[in-house]
């Protein structure tokens, strides 16, 4: 069955008869699975990409030791990632998360979701964009004038948001808490720190969706059985124009204006852009996109 032949009109709607993909790992896609299935799409894996430990663990120790000290003003919170690498961290130490961090030092984030998470985790958020959830959002809101900050962040991360803090009059250690990876990790060194449930996006026992290879995925697309892929970031975007890419007539929604610049730059259009990083914010994104296809067939 065609897929403009499953939707019915209506946004509520709007989802039934849609296959979305979803390029998580498993065990962090149960949230996003769970919303779609209550939409009425059906949800397919295709994990491109994992998360280990920091390769080199003494820089990393070395920052936090020197944060429980009171060495830094600011811990800037990048992604929910880095949550989990910190918490995994506190736990090699017998603490929980708040405990790491002295309440001298206020914590930063880029979006809601991280905020939501560290909340979640006993950890106040101090400041956050409200509008443009993201590096340069962040930058803007940030106060001018001297200060020490802790930035722990992605192998991969770009050096915009530090420089655009230290712009600002602060001086920005910035140091490696995870490596992005190909889908899968290396088991003995992959993150496994299981976050307090907040915003859908703890991890989880497992999805439950069924899993595509890249080939199979691509088998798909060529056919015409994929209406949707979901990009959580810029990685992803890079791994899913590698595997997959041109998308033929599936829709690209990106969550973050990052990630949709980063597909855009690879030339693959962006259909929407999620404006809530959560399972519910993605959810109305690709309701929206599909109520109006349906409207104007």
């Amino acid at each position: 069955m065609g897929r403009h032949s499953a939707v019915k009109s209506g946004e509520t709607r709007a989802l039934v008869g849609a296959r979305v993909l979803v390029t998580r790992s498993p065990d962090r896609a149960a949230p996003l699975i769970t919303a779609l299935r209550e939409a009425g799409a059906e949800p397919l894996l295709l994990p491109l990409i994992d998360f280990e430990r920091a390769r080199d663990q003494h820089s990393l120790e070395v920052a936090l030791d020197a944060l429980r000290a009171g060495a830094y003003g600011w811990l800037v919170v990048s992604s929910i990632t880095t949550v989990r690498a910190l918490k995994e961290k506190a736990a090699e130490r017998r603490l929980d998360l708040r405990d790491m961090i002295p309440e001298s030092v206020r914590i930063a984030t880029i979006g809601p979701s991280s905020r939501r998470v560290l909340e979640a985790e006993g950890v106040a958020v101090d400041l956050a964009p409200d509008d443009v959830q993201s590096a340069a959002g962040l930058i803007a809101v940030w106060p001018s004038g001297p200060g020490n900050v802790l930035l722990p962040q992605a192998d991969i991360a770009g050096a915009a948001l530090s420089a655009g803090i230290e712009a600002k009059g602060a001086v920005v250690q910035a140091v490696t808490a995870y490596h992005t990876v190909e889908y899968p990790a290396a088991p003995e060194r992959r993150l496994t720190a299981s976050l307090a449930a907040a915003n859908g996006w703890q991890a989880g026992i497992g999805s439950g969706a069924p899993e595509l290879t890249p080939a199979a995925a691509k088998a798909e697309l060529a056919r015409g059985l994929l209406h949707a892929v979901i990009a959580a970031s810029p990685s992803a975007a890079r791994r899913i124009h590698a595997a997959l890419a041109p998308l033929q007539d599936c829709r690209f929604i990106a969550i973050g204006r990052s990630t949709a610049a980063e597909a855009a730059a690879l030339g693959m259009p962006v259909t929407a852009i999620a404006k809530e990083p959560t399972p519910a914010g993605i959810v109305t994104a690709l309701r929206t996109v599909f109520a109006t296809e349906g409207n104007e067939s």
